[in-house]
């Protein structure tokens, strides 16, 4: 079976929810010497991190994958959810004397949201090595620590393994000069609408002149849908219809695991592109990035219901 290696974070999030409104507890007039508690009576801790979440969603479609991170002391309840889904741990590198990254989200009633995080083991990814890796039809560059993100695409190009280059949260750790790097070694490259934004920004190229540097540049738009840019080509790619709305965490993660199992499959890419939008919205109808769960059967089942047409997983 191919197999892709993903690049990128294992992560805890905590998230918090304050009962309250944070406006009434932040004077406005005293911001320069701000010093506020929130009591937080709900926390839920949920298994995260781009990595997992994108090998999470393969594995539900039966595509199968490595995963290579760097993690922390703290691992071991993440370790034995991996191990339970099957999913091998042969380069996932434990660095002594760290925490597993983290983040720390607190949301109050009207949705705003103060977050901290804390990047722990990932600063030491570049300890992991592509090489080290066999058997690998396909790669993923996901967000990570910023010597290991270059590390990485370097080490897929000099391999000849086509890769994906899905910056994510890390792209503003990157020059213009850089990202433009990142598309020479690319094969394939994803970003969110603002991601794509920042990215023409920072490279001074619009994003048709931009797509050109690899063979497929996706761009997703959230309840737009998403865009293929083919070299001179655009395809529009619909939303699939969700029947719930509640949680968007890991939703662009499920739509690069159907980015993945598409390309590893050779489906084209309007079939690739309708798989990734169903996976986003197979997500979204569940709270956290790693709790849905459904089977073949159900993924068939509702792209048909979604797209009018058959797929075959």
């Amino acid at each position: 079976m191919p197999r892709a290696l993903i690049c990128g974070s294992l992560a805890y999030d905590n998230i918090m929810v304050f009962p309250d409104r944070f406006k009434h507890h932040i004077l406005p007039e005293r911001i320069h010497i701000l010093n506020v508690s929130f009591l937080v009576p709900e926390l839920r801790r949920e298994f995260g991190g781009c990595a997992g979440n994108i090998a999470y969603n393969l594995n539900l479609l039966g595509g199968e994958s490595l995963i290579m991170a760097t993690v922390g002391d703290d691992f071991a309840p993440y370790r034995q959810r991996l191990e339970d889904l099957g999913l091998a741990l042969t380069h996932v590198r434990q660095v002594p004397g760290t925490f597993t990254a983290q983040a720390f989200i607190t949301t109050d009633l009207d949705d705003n949201q103060i977050t901290a995080f804390h990047p722990g083991a990932m600063n030491c990814s570049q300890q992991n090595r592509v090489e080290k890796a066999e058997n690998i039809q396909l790669g993923l560059v996901g967000p990570d620590g910023r010597a290991g993100m270059l590390q990485h695409a370097q080490d897929f190009a000099a391999l000849d393994i086509p890769f994906i280059f899905d910056p994510g949260q890390g792209l503003p750790l990157f020059n213009g000069e850089e990202l433009l790097q990142f598309l020479a070694l690319a094969d394939y490259a994803c970003f969110n609408d603002y991601e794509a934004q920042l990215t023409a920004e920072r490279t001074g190229k619009s994003i048709e002149v931009l797509a050109r540097q690899v063979r497929a540049l996706i761009v997703t738009c959230g309840a737009q849908g998403s865009r293929i840019y083919l070299r001179g080509q655009i395809l529009e790619i619909p939303c699939a219809r969700a029947n719930a709305l509640i949680d968007p965490t890991g939703c662009g993660d499920a739509y690069r695991a159907g980015l993945l199992y598409g390309l590893l499959h050779h489906f084209d890419w309007e079939k690739t592109g309708r798989l990734a939008a169903l996976m986003g919205a197979l997500k979204i109808e569940s709270q956290g990035a790693q709790n849905h769960r459904p089977t073949h059967a159900e993924i068939c089942s509702r792209y048909q219901q979604s797209f009018g047409a058959a797929i075959t997983l």
